[in-house]
């Protein structure tokens, strides 16, 4: 089917339903930023691609919302079809209830299917649409059951144990620091619906979403019970026998409704940004009977601050995951220009270089995220992914973004460099050496514990904005243990996100320019958060590096350095040379003697 053939299918069921519109989020019923794809509706629907965005189609229109990473993939993606662009973030773009009240009729109902949205979108949505006319909401309907013919099944992959060597903390020692918490918040129970959080709890990993070690299931947890919602077939005898040593009991996938209808507690905690819309109305609308309905605690999961802070043994996996990395991005490094030079390599090419490579490492198991290679102009698309269509040769000139990672058993890695293969530019050279600037500004930062990543994040943006430049991602992201290599709620960002920074946490620090049409430059290493110093005034933490990779030299314009600049950066690059050059052949450590050599002024 097209994309037009597509749309006229749906109309025809929003015309018999009495539709006036139909939105398509990009979430699964465990709001997840990547989906298997049973879930892709919105992708379906539109053709867009990726990972962030909402459709909403009308009888006789249909536009797309994404953000400032996508506007350029979106656009190419969309054109030809129906679909209007509508960019996040950027003034004048209507929000999807506005723009519903101008293509609407006044009282005209529109359709969500509220599986796939969590409780807070879909009340938060219900309140715009009813003061634009009052349109409702009607959240009992999933049209692509009737017009996805060759709709994916839910994956049914079989769930493995993670080992305690990489875990360092029991699912019975982290069942109980979940219930203290809840009891913290006078909350008998929950439903846990996060799919990493899942996975982290019960020391579990499957391979149920790409490059995301997770599995599909819910967890309800009550005083004293804990049951695993999940496709009985997904489990070996092995992880039976192990949930059952750690007295959880299993359901069908299907039944975690029946199971909210069953839950006996007083109360329970739904995270109504985590929790779907049609579970919690499960418990919301649960009529009185024998067994009462619990009051819902609304509030955020503990589950999501307690896995973002890492234990010993996880902290010793991350660097064990970073040192394979950088043994193999030394490798492709050294590769990269004399084979660029010679002939015949694609942003295709060489992104299946560097994963061969990696792949060679102890305890490898899948990329972490589908690597950006953008070469050029194409380095200015921030998630840009080639495809055979959009594939080009690289040239001993300009740059190369890359952006990649992998899974290993003991840990997960980020990292982007921007490459120059030639010779660049003086733009090319101020550009990449703001983001240099920024990088290292943040890697410089003491801050008190508790501190927002919003407070520190301007410090990567100060020069540029006195260049007027900028960039709408945000500056930085935690990062799972073998588990999303987007992992929150912390962050690097502009806007203002209240999640305290705390020593073992890891975040990433990636700080980007993009010119449309030209290039784009960024640099990311992902960071731990260690203690700094204690004195009358509080806690003071800062970052180390956990990544251990070169930063070209080439495209630095060193006067726009400054003198603990490029201190740091001698500093992390001696750090690269002393971890890596044991690890590597007489020639690696030679390149690598190269690459880190002391920048001079």
């Amino acid at each position: 089917m097209t994309i037009s053939q597509r749309l006229a299918a749906l109309r025809e069921i929003m015309s018999r339903e009495h539709l006036a519109a139909f939105i398509f989020p990009s979430t699964d019923p465990h709001q997840g930023e990547y989906i298997p794809d049973h879930w892709k509706g919105r992708e379906f629907i539109s053709g867009f691609n990726g990972s962030a965005g909402t459709a909403v189609v009308t009888m006789k229109s249909a536009a797309l919302w994404t953000d400032s990473r996508y506007f350029i993939a979106a656009e190419e993606q969309l054109k030809g079809s129906e679909f209007q662009l509508m960019k996040l973030k950027i003034e004048g773009t209507p929000t999807i209830a506005e723009w519903l009240g101008k293509e609407c009729e006044a009282g005209a109902e529109v359709g969500l299917d509220g599986t796939c949205s969590s409780a807070n979108a879909v009340k938060e949505l219900i309140a715009e649409l009813r003061h634009q006319g009052g349109i409702t909401l009607r959240t009992n309907l999933d049209p692509l059951k009737q017009i996805w013919t060759d709709r994916p099944v839910i994956p049914q992959n079989p769930v493995e144990i993670f080992p305690m060597e990489y875990a360092g903390e029991t699912t019975h020692d982290k069942l109980a620091r979940i219930r203290r918490a809840l009891r913290q918040q006078h909350a008998d129970g929950m439903l846990m619906s996060a799919l990493d959080d899942i996975a982290w709890t019960l020391n579990l990993r499957g391979t149920d979403v790409h490059c995301n070690p997770v599995f599909v299931s819910y967890l309800l947890i009550s005083s004293n019970t804990t049951t695993l919602f999940v496709n009985k077939e997904k489990l070996t005898a092995e992880v039976s026998a192990y949930l059952q040593a750690e007295g959880i009991g299993v359901d069908d996938y299907e039944n975690v409704g029946k199971g909210l209808k069953d839950y006996f507690e007083y109360n329970i905690l739904l995270d109504p940004d985590e929790v779907n819309y049609t579970l919690y109305q499960v418990v919301n609308l649960k009529p009185q009977t024998s067994n009462p309905r619990p009051q819902i605690i609304e509030a955020e999961s503990p589950v999501k601050r307690m896995k973002t802070v890492k234990n010993e043994t996880e902290i010793a996996g991350f660097r064990r995951a970073m040192l394979k990395d950088g043994i193999a991005l030394v490798k492709f490094l050294k590769w990269l220009k004399p084979a660029v030079e010679a002939g015949g390599q694609t942003e295709i090419s060489i992104d299946q270089k560097l994963t061969a490579l990696r792949a060679e490492q102890p305890l490898y198991r899948d990329i972490s995220f589908d690597t950006i290679a953008g070469y050029q102009a194409h380095g200015a698309i921030v998630h840009y992914e080639a495809t055979p269509e959009t594939d080009i040769p690289l040239k001993p000139e300009g740059l190369l973004l890359l952006d990649s990672g992998a899974q290993y058993l003991d840990g997960t890695t980020d990292i982007t460099r921007t490459i120059a293969l030639g010779p660049v530019t003086d733009e090319q050279k101020k550009i990449y050496t703001l983001v240099l600037k920024g990088h290292i500004q943040i890697e410089l930062c003491k801050f008190p514990s508790g501190s927002s990543g919003t407070q520190i994040d301007i410090l990567a943006r100060k020069d540029m904005w006195r260049e007027g430049l900028n960039y709408l991602h945000g500056t930085g992201h935690g990062v799972g243990t073998y588990l999303n290599v987007h992992e929150g709620p912390h962050q690097f960002r502009m806007e203002w996100k209240p999640a305290p920074l705390v020593a073992g946490m890891t975040i990433t620090d990636e700080p980007g320019i993009y010119l449309p049409g030209k290039f784009g430059a960024r640099t990311e290493n992902t960071l731990l958060i260690v203690p700094y110093m204690e004195t009358e005034f509080g806690k003071f933490l800062q970052f180390e590096s956990l990544t251990l990779c070169p930063i070209d030299k080439a495209p630095i314009n060193i006067e726009m350095l400054t003198s603990e600049e490029i201190q740091w950066l001698n500093d992390y690059h001696q750090m690269v040379f002393d971890r890596l050059s044991p690890h590597l052949s007489a020639e690696e450590v030679a390149w690598l003697e190269e690459a880190t050599e002391p920048l001079k002024k």
